[in-house]
């Protein structure tokens, strides 16, 4: 089955060919997935990095008890499970889902942090890239951290928009998450998160509709 690469930083400043080659020097392999179909599950080790051709990635994870916490998303070029899979064997704290109906490209992190005899360029370069994703998600995890720090739902609320409006580079921006994934990104009730919303809205803080939310200033 042909692969179309979506834009990725996984493999940004390689032209197609070197895309093609490295792929096939990698033994990339693909999967399909149905809505809520499990990509990966907690427990469980890997070798592979997950990057997401179509469809949305649900990176989760669930305590003893069964209440879970999402932890972040994967989109079309995004990665899953890097950390993971350079430290094989490893067991997964997380989960990853479908949000959607998915297709994803699985490709062995052991292959790519051991440059291949010929020591191409694509290859050194798909490394660097790998490296700057996982700095990039750990800063990510920072901003989490961040957002629940704040004791009340409003708090969470006005410390995630107002990340997400700096990174829109605008007052208005496109929610990744619906309602419950939203509320469990933040770690609060999903019913009183969207009383919150509507009491921010009510005192002309924010507008919204659906996912595509503006802050009043």
């Amino acid at each position: 089955m042909e692969i179309i690469l979506p834009e990725t930083e996984l493999f940004e400043g390689i032209d197609e060919a070197g895309r093609l080659a490295l792929l096939d020097c990698l033994g990339a392999v693909t999967a399909e997935y149905r809505k809520g179909g499990q990509i990966l599950g907690e427990g469980g080790v890997t070798e592979e990095l997950g990057l997401v051709l179509s469809g949305m990635a649900l990176i989760s994870h669930a305590d003893a008890w069964g209440t879970e916490s999402v932890l972040g998303h994967a989109g079309p070029g995004s990665v899953f499970a890097e950390a993971y899979a350079c430290a094989p064997g490893e067991p997964l704290l997380i989960r990853v889902t479908a949000a959607e109906d998915t297709r994803v490209l699985f490709i062995n992190a052991g292959r790519l942090l051991r440059p291949c005899a010929a020591a191409c360029a694509p290859h050194s370069r798909a490394l660097l890239n790998l490296l700057g994703i996982c700095a990039r998600k750990s800063l990510q995890l920072s901003r989490k951290i961040l957002h629940t720090g704040p004791k009340t739902i409003r708090g969470r609320l006005m410390s995630y928009f107002s990340d997400c409006a700096g990174q829109a580079g605008g007052a208005s921006f496109t929610l990744p998450y619906k309602r419950q994934q939203l509320a469990d990104y933040l770690g609060v009730d999903r019913s009183a998160l969207c009383a919150e919303l509507s009491k921010m809205r009510r005192d002309g803080l924010i507008e919204y509709e659906k996912n595509r939310v503006t802050l009043k200033t």
